[in-house]
């Protein structure tokens, strides 16, 4: 199978929240993908969310409740464990449309709203950590 190269930091597009052109690190380190939201808040089966924070420039204000794919535990680049509702979406990257299990989180913290891990990245990336943007 030929895998594509890609650079350390990309664009991506989560197609079901309507998010288009978002920054995103491409982290090895990462088992997972992750997404900045704010007031994240699980009901049953349902997370309800609000996309990234007004200092994101693709921010929208926009409320979204979506199924829960799963709730994990997962340790953060600080190493505090914390507990994740995950959603499953459509995203595009590099032309293509993915299935991607993604989890949301504050990341207000964070220089990247996005994070792009290695689940996603199997079996059909690999990273050239020299290079940016290459999809553009």
């Amino acid at each position: 199978m030929d895998k594509r190269i890609i650079g350390r930091r990309e664009k991506i597009s989560i197609l079901d929240l309507e998010l288009y052109d978002l920054d995103a690190k491409v982290d090895t380190g990462a088992d997972s993908s992750a997404l900045h939201c704010d007031h994240i808040v699980v009901e049953g089966e349902t997370v309800s969310f609000t996309l990234l924070d007004d200092v994101h420039e693709a921010y929208n204000d926009k409320r979204f409740s979506l199924p829960i794919y799963k709730i994990k535990k997962v340790k953060s680049s600080n190493g505090e464990l914390q507990i994740r509702p995950s959603i499953k979406v459509d995203v595009e990257f590099f032309g293509k449309k993915y299935k991607s299990v993604i989890s949301l989180t504050d990341r207000k913290d964070m220089k990247f709203p996005m994070l792009i891990g290695r689940k996603f990245l199997k079996d059909k990336f690999l990273v050239d950590v020299a290079l940016e943007y290459v999809a553009n």
